[in-house]
């Protein structure tokens, strides 16, 4: 049986499928762990780092096996791309629980040869992830997926997912007081303008009197399931909207998402550079959040004004009238 002819599930990437399952039990240890291990690390329980990220995994892994099931050509570079993120995935959380098992901090951490052959073999990892990530990406620019509003909310929600899992090299730059420090054991930090391991907020972990570039990173990489998820909302209302039962619409809503997603993600960046809490923002960020707002919704009224009219019923052709040819389908088109 052709990949064209399998059932959805079937044509999910399978590889990328395991991962996501083995983050959910890692996601099932990190939580145990939580409660039964009162070692605390950077300020917090020793088990939230693989517990956030066996879960951030495991939306991310999913919804890029999905996608590439969208693919109607490509598939073969598709799924060995997929296969270098599912590899480098599960690399990087078994490092992580490698570290948490030692009492020892998985990233930055050069403290010994061996604190540091890790780190280094955790920032090759990502990179392929990333450069794999890429190229699934660009597949899916050029793919031609029948429907319009989704097609463009996977496109854009895979870019600005490359953006958000970009601003993790941003993470690895030495702060002015490690610089400081001949031989410093840890260089870089997620923290801006303040050090790790201070006051954070409850579960994310995310600095709470400063900037932190994990904000971003997080927003910006979760827009390849909440973009898209937004669309499946709007389908799924269509039936009780007549509005929304135009695929054009769909479209014009999913864009300006995607722009007010995109816009968010940039002031979040800006505000975390500037080592600024995310709830102790200033006029700026104030004012950049309002036009978001305000520019956003403008934009989703106008979407929704330009929505078609209702179709009324037509009344039968005359006997003179003459009968519209019947519309090729897609496959009969390109025979």
């Amino acid at each position: 049986m052709s990949s064209a002819h399998k059932s959805p599930l079937l044509r999910l990437h399978r590889p990328l499928v395991w991962v996501a399952v083995s983050m959910a039990v890692f996601a099932l240890v990190s939580a145990v762990g939580i409660v039964v291990d009162d070692r605390i690390l950077v300020g917090v329980p020793i088990w939230t780092k693989p517990f956030k990220f066996s879960v951030s995994l495991l939306a991310y892994t999913l919804s890029l096996a999905w996608m590439i099931s969208l693919l109607p050509r490509g598939r073969r570079v598709a799924w060995w791309a997929g296969t270098v993120v599912a590899a480098t995935s599960a690399a990087e959380m078994v490092l992580i629980t490698v570290q948490v098992i030692r009492g020892k901090r998985s990233h930055f951490n050069h403290a010994t040869p061996f604190d540091d052959a890790l780190f280094q073999i955790m920032g090759i990892s990502i990179l392929m992830l990333w450069l794999a990530a890429l190229v699934i990406a660009i597949l899916l620019l050029r793919a031609k997926i029948l429907d319009r509003a989704m097609a463009w909310a996977v496109r854009l929600s895979s870019l600005i997912a490359l953006a958000g899992a970009g601003l993790g090299f941003l993470m690895v730059r030495p702060t002015p007081e490690q610089l400081a420090v001949e031989n410093s054991p840890i260089i870089g930090a997620h923290a801006v303008g303040v050090p790790d391991g201070g006051p954070s907020m409850p579960l994310t972990g995310w600095a709470s009197n400063g900037g932190d570039l994990r904000i971003p990173h997080f927003f910006g990489m979760h827009a390849l399931q909440l973009i898209p998820l937004l669309l499946l909302v709007l389908a799924a209302l269509a039936p009780r909207f007549a509005r929304l039962a135009d695929e054009r619409v769909r479209l014009r809503l999913t864009l300006t998402a995607s722009a007010a997603y995109t816009a968010a993600f940039v002031l979040l960046t800006w505000q975390a550079l500037r080592g600024q809490a995310l709830f102790a923002p200033d006029g700026a960020t104030l004012a950049g959040a309002g036009a978001i707002v305000l520019l956003g919704g403008a934009a989703a009224a106008l979407s929704l004004r330009g929505a078609s009219p209702s179709p009324t019923p037509s009344s039968p052709p005359s006997p003179s009238s003459p009968t519209p040819a019947p519309a090729l389908s897609e496959e009969e088109i390109t025979r």
